[in-house]
């Protein structure tokens, strides 16, 4: 009767190990390196203006879109009011824009339009200053997440109450903001920007470079995502969505994580409404109620909540498959893209993103 010693199975060189890790990153590089010629090069020249605009007003939904991969794919964080924070920082920039147009000591056109108020309200007046205006479009959205999460993440507050709690507040600022039209022109928002800093905006020239501006954002959003995934940080986030009482064993509090995943997304979405009003022209309730705050999250969806890159493509795709059916369906739009989000759930659960992946591994099946 002969025995067999069963061998242990070596682990790979080292050499192969470094090649197999360096992967990765090369290839969010490649991806990141991909989309600036495409943003900056190819897009320019073979978009006429009017697409030009269209496409940032995409990116800018894909600003958002990369706050809630950060939140919702990472951290497990399901955030159905990023509407509030890129609402506050759309009308952030706006009021600046306004007391801009209108001059020094001036109130803006709509105030006068609607003769509801005799001098400009104290809390308009610091926006007057782009010294305050700017930063107050990241840091407004920061404050008010940091508030919120502070309040629920340390009463444990998770899933789909914190879910329907965000929810909650996009509504209840949209229903806000409609109810105070003398101060913040009420269903019909702020429009009618005639400069950005100086710059004429029916200039198509300066319509470009607000384009470049929102390119430049939108990668540059992207590096610190990527770099907040990469790093120890973003590893106990991972952990924290999938197990947040070993975390909270391992000596550290899952709150604080969560509350700084929720945070930067929020400040992701303030900047991303700064840029929409320069890049659209207007702002208005109906940008940042709960509809919208849903169609950044389908968007995420779509493209692939685990990935650097697919709630950019996702948030991208969606805008301009609703911009163009609208068109054609505008009454059925709606259900199209509840349709798209059911399809995507029930069999790529992934998104695009994960598209290659499957075609790989079926290939590799069939070998």
């Amino acid at each position: 009767m002969t025995s067999t010693v069963e061998r242990p199975v070596s682990a790979p060189p080292a050499a192969s190990r470094r090649r197999f890790v360096s992967k990765a990153p090369l290839r969010a590089g490649a991806g990141l390196a991909a989309a600036a010629v495409l943003l900056f090069a190819v897009a320019p020249v073979a978009l006429s203006d009017f697409r030009l605009s269209l496409l940032a007003k995409y990116l800018c939904f894909a600003m958002v879109a990369v706050g809630i991969g950060l939140a919702w794919g990472r951290g497990g964080l399901l955030t159905l009011g990023q509407g509030v924070f890129f609402g506050l920082g759309g009308y952030a920039m706006a009021m600046h824009m306004k007391l801009a147009d209108a001059g020094p000591g001036q109130m803006p056109d709509f105030m006068l339009l609607y003769g509801q108020l005799d001098a400009l309200p104290w809390w308009w007046a610091p926006f007057r200053s782009p010294y305050f205006a700017l930063p107050a479009t990241v840091l407004l959205p920061m404050l008010v997440a940091f508030l919120l999460g502070s309040l629920v993440f340390r009463r444990r507050v998770r899933g789909a109450y914190f879910a329907i709690l965000s929810q909650a507040l996009a509504a209840a600022l949209a229903i806000f903001l409609i109810g105070q039209q003398g101060t913040t022109g009420g269903t019909n928002g702020l429009t009618d920007f005639q400069g950005f800093f100086g710059y004429d905006l029916d200039d198509p020239v300066n319509q470009r470079m607000v384009y470049f501006i929102v390119a430049g954002s939108l990668l540059a959003l992207l590096l610190i995502a990527r770099q907040l995934i990469k790093s120890r940080y973003g590893e106990l986030l991972v952990a924290v969505r999938d197990s947040e009482e070993r975390v909270r064993f391992l000596g550290y509090n899952p709150a604080n994580v969560k509350l700084v995943a929720y945070v930067v997304a929020a400040g992701m979405a303030g900047l991303a409404g700064a840029l929409f009003v320069p890049a659209v022209g207007i702002i208005n309730p109906a940008l940042i109620g709960i509809v919208p705050s849903i169609e950044f999250v389908i968007g995420v969806a779509v493209g692939g909540r685990a990935t650097l890159l697919g709630p950019v493509i996702g948030a991208v795709a969606v805008a301009w498959a609703r911009t163009t059916l609208s068109e054609e369906f505008p009454a059925a739009w709606t259900y199209l893209q509840g349709l798209l989000f059911v399809l995507v759930v029930a069999f790529l659960p992934g998104g695009l993103a994960s598209v290659y992946r499957l075609l790989k591994e079926r290939r590799h099946g069939r070998a």
